[in-house]
């Protein structure tokens, strides 16, 4: 697409030591982000258990962590959970969640209330980047980066924060926010963007026709 990516992290992954409880008495994984699955395969060599990840990235990195079972929701937190529902018995056995310490939606909510039981394993923290890069900052500041791409709400919400300590209100004006699902565009909202755009599905391949349309829109 001739597009230059400029990386800006906004989270910093750090993996926890707690323990792997006993896998004998669950009948599946659970993975709602990639770093789950690299936390989770860092922490244990079990690799026999069914995996159920909330995308395809998260199931691509399962595959890659030596899990051969592995279905991908193709979207966010309920999508799991209706793949569970569809695929799965409650009362068969316990499901695990491998998680950070901050989650999204309600998983054990929506679980439960269909008679599923699930616990968490909380095996990674990701904490808040504390500033923008000075190249990012520069590179806003030049109005050379036209568009910004957000994939959590929480890594929006960071931007958000850190553009506004940097001063960058106005430098965001000139980009368009291009955002994997409406919550997404939701936390970004709190910058003059010149344009929010919603993915019509919450995956990349529908983020990249969001940027297909960006780039239409720029030639005319």
């Amino acid at each position: 697409r001739g597009i230059e990516p400029v990386i800006a992290p906004m989270l910093e992954i750090s993996f926890r030591a707690g323990p792997i409880p006993d896998l004998s008495g669950f009948q599946a994984l659970l993975f709602t982000s990639a770093n789950g699955v690299r936390a989770f395969a860092a922490a244990s060599g079990r690799r026999d258990l069914p995996v159920f990840a909330v995308g395809d990235a998260t199931a691509t990195a399962a595959r890659r962590a030596g899990f051969a079972r592995v279905r991908s929701a193709g979207g966010d937190v309920s999508s799991l959970a209706e793949l569970v529902i569809r695929e799965l018995r409650p009362k068969a056995r316990v499901l695990l969640h491998v998680a950070g310490t901050a989650v999204a939606g309600d998983l054990a909510g929506e679980l439960g209330a269909a008679g599923f039981s699930l616990r968490r394993a909380v095996l990674y923290e990701a904490r808040p980047a504390a500033a923008l890069s000075e190249d990012v900052a520069r590179e806003l500041r030049d109005g050379t980066i036209d568009m910004v791409i957000f994939f959590s709400p929480r890594t929006a919400r960071t931007f958000v924060t850190l553009a506004r300590e940097a001063g960058l209100e106005a430098a965001c004006g000139r980009a368009a926010a291009l955002c994997l699902s409406p919550a997404v565009a939701e936390a970004v909202r709190g910058l003059p963007w010149q344009d929010v755009r919603c993915a019509r599905r919450p995956d990349a391949p529908a983020m990249l026709d969001e940027i297909d349309a960006v780039l239409r829109q720029a030639r005319g």
